[in-house]
Formats: C-alpha cells, structure tokens, sequence
C-alpha cells in the first residue's frame, strides 16, 4: 500500500497590518496590530508613506480607522529581574 504525502503550502512572510486613523488633536496615527511599531504625523500622507516603508510599498497592508484613534504606548515591557535597577538607594537621606 502506498502512503500519500500531502504537500504543505509554502510559507509566507505575514504582512504586518497598521491602523491609520486621526487621533483628537488632529494628529495622524500609525500602530500595528501588535503595538509594537507605530508613530504620529502631522499629514495623512506622511503617515501613509511610513505605512509602505514598513511594507516594502504595500500600501494594501493598512485599515483606515473611523472615529478618533489615540496612539497606545502602554505595551507590555519586560522588568530588569535585578531590582537594584528599579529601586532607589535606601540609605540616603532627605532633608
């Protein structure tokens, strides 16, 4: 009996998808799904061009936002384990 082997799809490179919307001052907003990239700009062109520099020119990887869309910086950061870093000296004195 002989067994078939499907083949797999090739995998492709997942485009990132950016959000582009203007936030309440007027100010054009770039982030994308992950929060991990992004920007503020003063013309929706300029915010378009960052777009396509993020996507080798795909200017199809974004979705145009409704409504006001604030930038969101509050992403997850990963604390330094060693809490001298964080903490302040506690031997010093406060006059």
């Amino acid at each position: 009996m002989k067994q078939e082997q499907t083949a797999e799809p090739p995998s492709c490179p997942q485009i990132p998808l950016f959000m582009v919307g203007q936030d309440s001052h007027g100010n054009w907003v770039v982030q994308d799904q992950s929060g991990a990239r992004g920007g503020l700009f003063v013309e929706r062109l300029d915010a378009l061009r960052y777009v396509r520099s993020e996507n080798a020119n795909r200017t199809q990887a974004y979705v145009a936002v409704s409504g006001g869309f604030e930038l969101n910086m509050t992403r997850a950061i990963s604390v330094p384990h060693d809490k001298s870093l964080v903490e302040a000296p506690r031997d010093r004195k406060v006059a």
